[in-house]
């Protein structure tokens, strides 16, 4: 049981004599070993406690850097909000700089503005682009650690990801989507489409940028889980929407203008309502409806029983987990950094969680 404590103060954190925590810290047995056990929760607790004592009064500015849809981003700003009494004695001020669109040198701008006047660290979402990179690179030598969100950056110099396995998520949507469609794997046909025996039941692939890290490795579980289990599913994709209403039902009319076998859908980048109005305006089903995150938008519609499922993962313990992380890169939190991916957890109407950022 390594420690920096004296004995002393062990003894009065445990409730025990001075000559027993010796006793075990030096191995000499005679020792009940509920009492031991005391004295390593003495020590476990003296430990979270001088961490503690390191944030006591300290002040981290953080900066929240994301292009994606203003539906995501108000999510993401409300789980902070909410995550914030949680994070004290550690002071959290936060600044957001969010953008649905914009091209790969407006991020680069802000990352550097921010390296230049400072902050504690910096949470973002980004495309992947080599100057992306280099900017996070320059933020880590101005000493301010950066935390991807959602979309990992791992070729540059974040100090970790927070956020699901996007592969598996993808792999989980191509299950989903073939439960619902009535398939099983190796099966070459939708049995639940009496209407049409034998006919394959197309689907539609939606994406916001190509250039998302996060959305490519979830399109690519997606099509690997398909081409293995699934061969004979025909896919079609539609991308660079920025996931914005307007952009995402044009491309979705357009889809379903060219391919009269679509009936399901694999939304990974969001503009889900106008995808479900794009069903609406040409008359067409949509059997299944895969789709991600718990946003405003998304919980309407799950809850309208319009999507049959959402991949969701904890945004709140995602942005609790993150500034925990800049807490430890900067040494005030104790043990090492580690990057273990958000649980995935799929959501129905039926069990759509309460505390969710609306």
């Amino acid at each position: 049981m390594p420690h920096p404590y004296p004995i002393r103060e062990i003894a009065r954190q445990a409730g025990v004599s001075e000559a027993t925590v010796d006793r075990v810290l030096n191995h000499r047995g005679g020792v009940r070993p509920s009492t031991v056990n005391d004295i390593r929760q003495a020590i476990a607790d003296l430990d979270r406690q001088r961490s503690q004592l390191r944030l006591a009064g300290r002040v981290f500015m953080i900066d929240i850097v994301m292009q994606t849809p203003d539906r995501f981003s108000s999510a993401v700003k409300t789980a902070l909000e909410q995550e914030l009494p949680s994070l004290r004695p550690a002071v959290v001020r936060s600044r957001f700089d969010f953008r649905e669109t914009g091209d790969v040198h407006d991020i680069v701008g802000v990352l550097d503005r921010i390296a230049r006047r400072g902050a504690r660290g910096v949470i973002l979402k980004a495309p992947e682009a080599p100057e992306v990179n280099a900017a996070v690179l320059r933020l880590s030598e101005a000493g301010i650690p950066v935390v991807t969100l959602v979309s990992d950056l791992p070729f540059s110099k974040r100090v970790a990801y927070v956020g699901m396995d996007n592969r598996s998520a993808g792999a989980t949507a191509a299950y989903l989507v073939s439960q619902w469609l009535g398939e099983s794997p190796g099966s070459s046909a939708s049995p639940a489409s009496p209407a049409s025996p034998g006919r394959g039941s197309r689907v539609l692939v939606a994406l916001s940028r190509s250039v998302f890290r996060g959305e490519e490795e979830r399109e690519i579980g997606f099509r690997s889980a398909i081409r293995e289990r699934w061969p004979h599913r025909q896919l079609t994709e539609i991308t660079d929407s920025d996931g914005l209403d307007t952009s995402v039902y044009r491309l979705a009319l357009d889809a379903l203008d060219q391919h009269d076998d679509i009936e399901a859908v694999y939304s990974i980048g969001g503009g889900n309502r106008a995808i479900l109005d794009a069903f609406d305006a040409r008359r067409r089903p949509c059997r299944a409806f895969i789709a991600h995150d718990l946003d405003r938008d998304n919980r309407e519609l799950l809850e309208a029983g319009r999507l049959s499922a959402v991949l969701y993962h904890d945004l709140r313990r995602d942005m609790h987990r993150a500034c925990q992380i800049i807490m430890q890169a900067h040494g005030a939190l104790d043990g090492p950094i580690v990057t273990a991916p958000a649980p995935i957890q799929v959501i129905t109407p039926f069990n759509i969680p309460q505390d969710t950022p609306a």
